[in-house]
């Protein structure tokens, strides 16, 4: 595995190391580990979302913007 010398701001060190120390994990680097695998995983879903989304769009299965869609599901989230 490789190592990696990496710092924290003092509220991100001080979460990190109160994860730790709720026994959550058992290293920084485990969290951390943890962290970048779930932002992978979500980056992976973000994308499928995005190329449905564009298939979508091209197929004229609507004629909106992703923004003007992006904004109607904002708005009906808000209500």
């Amino acid at each position: 595995m490789a190592r990696q010398s990496i710092s924290f701001t003092k509220p991100n060190d001080e979460w990190l190391k109160s994860q730790v120390g709720k026994k959550e994990y058992s290293s920084k680097s485990e969290l951390v580990n943890d962290l970048i695998r779930q932002a992978r995983k979500q980056q992976v879903e973000i994308n499928w979302i995005r190329a449905k989304f564009e298939k979508a769009e091209i197929s004229g299965f609507t004629s909106e913007s992703k923004n003007e869609i992006l904004a109607q599901s904002k708005s009906l989230l808000n209500e």
